[in-house]
């Protein structure tokens, strides 16, 4: 098999780090069919973004969640512009 591009839909999730990786696998079957290749995920969503982890600790979320919410990214913010999301 050469190369392959297909669309998917993932599910809406709330504000927070979560696993999409089972969402992905059911949606993309034809990724058994390939031994070795690059897979590209475009998300297209202002606000979304992909972390890539291994998962040993599933702590690690709830730090990032953390990190984000309390220093990076805090929602309460008045200084933010958009509004849609």
């Amino acid at each position: 098999m050469g190369w392959y591009q297909k669309d998917i839909q993932l599910l809406g999730k709330s504000r927070g780090f979560h696993l999409v990786s089972d969402e992905i696998y059911r949606q993309l079957p034809e990724l058994k069919k390939f031994s070795v290749g690059l897979c590209h995920l475009f998300i297209q969503h202002t606000s979304a973004s992909l972390a890539l982890n291994e998962n040993a600790d599933p702590s690690v979320r709830t730090d990032m969640e953390n990190h984000f919410s309390l220093h990076l990214a805090p929602q309460d913010q008045s200084y933010y512009t958009h509004t849609f999301e």
